[in-house]
C-alpha cells in the first residue's frame, strides 16, 4: 500500500487528500488514538432541540385534563388537540430536508428553535380552541425541522465507530423531553386549573433561546459543506470531530469520492431519483418508509398521550396519583433508551430492532388482556401499570432509538436530508392518525381491541425486519449502496 493511501472500511485504497497528517498516526497502527469529544458535544447540542419538539407534545397527556376543566373543551376538541401538532409538522417536514440542503443544517436547527419559542409562548397565553390550535401549528413546524434536520447532523458529524451512540442522542433527549413534560404536569398539577396548564407550557420559552444560541457556535455539517464546494471548511470540521488528522482526510476523501459518484449518475433532480430508483435505493427507501409507519402504528404514542386515561380505564381515580404513574413512564423510557444506546455500536442495530419488536408485541398484548379482565380492582390496577410499563420498555431499548440510526445511515449523502423528510412525513401522519382517533377506536373497538390491534401491527413489523433489514454496524455512510445491492 502507498504511503500517500489509506484502506478504507470495504478494503479499498482511498488516497489521502492532505498526506503529510499521516506521519501522526500511531506507528505500525499501535497505539490507541484520543477519542474525539467534539463531535459529541456538537450532536448533543443539536439533540436538546428535539427534546423542545417532544416536550411540548407530551405535555398534552397531563394538561389536557386541565384545559378540558378550564376552556370547557370536548372529547373531540381535545383528541383534535393532542394528535393535531403531528400532523401540523408535515408542513415543515416536507420541506425540511430541501431547506437544509440550501441553508445548512446548522441554520435550519436555529430556525426550529425560534418557531418551538414562538409555540410555547403562544400556547401558555391561549385562551380559546383556536388559539390553541394556532400554537400547535406554530409549534409543530419547528418540532418538523428539528425532527428531521438533527438526525442529518449527528449522522454526518459523527465517526463510522460512534455513529450509533451519537445518532442515538436524539432518542435520549427526545425522552428526557418526555419525562420533563410528566414532572411538570406533576409539579404544576396543584396550581388552580387556570394557571397550572399554562406555566407548564410557558416553562418551555426560554430553553429555545439558549439552544439557539449554542447552536450558532457549532460547525456545519462537513458533508454539507463538502457538497457546496467548501472543501477547505468540511476538512477543518472533520480535523476537529476526527480522531487522528489520518481519519480526517480519509473521510473527506469518501465523501468526496460519493460526491463525485452522485454528480456522476445525475440525470434528474433529486425528486425524479425517489420516483425512478436504483435497486438499491429503491430497497433503501422502502426499509426507511416501512419502519418510520410501524415505529408509529405500534400504539406507543397512544400510550405514551393517553397514559392517564388508560389508568382510568383500569380503575385508578385519583389526578394526582395518574400523573404520578406518568412520571415512571419517563423514567423507564430513559433508562431503556440509555441501554439501548450502550448495545447499538456493541451488538448491531438489528438484534436490538428484532428483540425490541418481540417485546412490544407480547407486552401490548398483555395490556390488552389485563384491560378485558372484568370489575376494577388493586391487581387489575397494578398489572396494567407493570404491562404498560414493559410495553415502554420492551419499545425504548431498540424501536425507539434505533430507527432513527438506522435511516439516517443507510440513506446516501445526496438524497440524506430529502430521504429523512419523507420517513418523517410518514411517521408523522401515522402517528397523527394513531394520536386523532385513539378515543373514538377505542369507543368502537374497545380500548383492549386497540392493543390487540396494535400488537398485531407490531408482530408484522418484527417479520419485516427479520426478512429485509441487513445490518449495518461499523460501515460508513458511503458504503451502504454496496450493501444494499446484494
Amino acid at each position: 500500500m502507498s504511503e500517500q493511501a489509506i484502506v478504507s472500511a470495504d478494503g479499498m485504497e482511498v488516497p489521502l487528500l492532505f498526506p503529510s497528517s499521516a506521519a501522526r498516526l500511531p506507528a505500525g497502527g499501535g497505539g490507541t488514538p484520543r477519542r474525539n469529544r467534539f463531535a459529541f458535544v456538537c450532536a448533543t447540542l443539536a439533540s436538546m432541540t428535539t427534546m423542545l419538539h417532544s416536550y411540548n407534545l407530551t405535555l398534552m397527556s397531563g394538561a389536557q385534563l386541565f384545559i378540558r376543566e378550564d376552556l370547557g373543551l370536548s372529547d373531540v376538541q381535545i383528541e383534535v388537540l393532542t394528535g393535531s401538532m403531528n400532523v401540523f409538522m408535515l408542513v415543515s417536514i416536507l420541506g425540511a430536508g430541501w431547506l437544509a440542503d440550501r441553508l445548512g443544517r446548522r441554520c435550519v436547527l436555529v430556525i426550529a428553535n425560534a418557531f418551538l419559542m414562538a409555540g410555547a409562548l403562544t400556547m401558555s397565553l391561549g385562551s380559546s380552541f383556536v388559539t390553541l390550535m394556532a400554537a400547535r401549528f406554530i409549534t409543530g413546524i419547528g418540532s418538523g425541522f428539528g425532527r428531521v434536520v438533527t438526525p442529518v447532523y449527528n449522522t454526518e458529524i459523527s465517526q463510522a465507530s460512534t455513529r450509533g451512540v451519537l445518532s442515538s442522542l436524539l432518542n435520549i433527549f427526545i425522552n428526557i423531553g418526555v419525562l420533563l413534560s410528566y414532572v411538570s404536569n406533576y409539579a404544576f398539577s396543584g396550581l388552580p386549573v387556570h394557571l397550572g396548564w399554562r406555566i407548564m407550557y410557558g416553562a418551555g420559552v426560554i430553553p429555545p433561546v439558549l439552544i439557539a444560541a449554542g447552536i450558532l457556535f457549532m460547525p456545519e455539517s462537513p458533508r454539507w459543506l463538502a457538497m457546496r464546494g467548501r472543501h477547505a471548511e468540511a476538512h477543518a470540521v472533520l480535523l476537529r470531530t476526527s480522531d487522528t488528522p489520518a481519519e480526517a482526510d480519509l473521510r473527506l476523501s469518501e465523501i468526496r469520492q460519493a460526491i463525485a459518484q452522485w454528480h456522476q449518475q445525475e440525470a434528474g433532480s433529486v425528486w425524479q431519483l425517489i420516483v425512478r430508483p436504483s435497486t438499491s435505493l429503491r430497497r433503501i427507501l422502502i426499509c426507511v418508509l416501512t419502519l418510520d409507519f410501524f415505529v408509529p402504528a405500534s400504539g406507543v404514542e397512544a400510550i405514551r398521550l393517553y397514559s392517564p386515561l388508560i389508568f382510568k380505564a383500569a380503575g385508578m381515580k385519583s389526578n394526582s396519583a395518574v400523573l404520578g404513574i406518568t412520571m415512571a413512564i419517563g423514567a423507564i423510557k430513559i433508562c431503556f433508551i440509555l441501554v439501548g444506546v450502550l448495545c447499538t455500536d456493541r451488538f448491531g442495530r438489528r438484534p436490538l430492532l428484532l428483540a425490541s419488536t418481540a417485546g412490544v408485541t407480547v407486552t401490548m398484548a398483555c395490556l390488552a388482556m389485563t384491560l378485558c379482565i372484568g370489575a376494577a380492582s388493586a391487581t387489575k390496577i397494578v398489572i396494567c401499570i407493570a404491562s404498560v410499563l414493559a410495553v415502554v420498555a420492551s419499545y425504548s431499548i431498540g424501536y425507539a432509538m434505533v430507527v432513527n440510526t438506522y435511516n439516517s445511515e443507510i440513506l446516501p449523502l445526496h438524497l440524506r436530508a430529502k430521504g429523512l423528510s419523507m420517513g418523517v412525513a410518514v411517521n408523522r401522519l401515522t402517528s397523527g392518525l394513531v394520536t386523532m382517533t385513539f378515543i373514538s377506536l377505542a369507543d368502537a373497538i374497545t380500548m383492549p381491541g386497540c392493543f390487540f390491534l396494535y400488537a398485531g401491527i407490531t408482530a408484522a413489523a418484527f417479520v419485516f425486519v427479520y426478512a429485509r433489514l441487513p445490518e449495518t454496524k461499523g460501515r460508513s455512510l458511503e458504503d451502504m449502496d454496496v450493501l444494499f445491492d446484494k
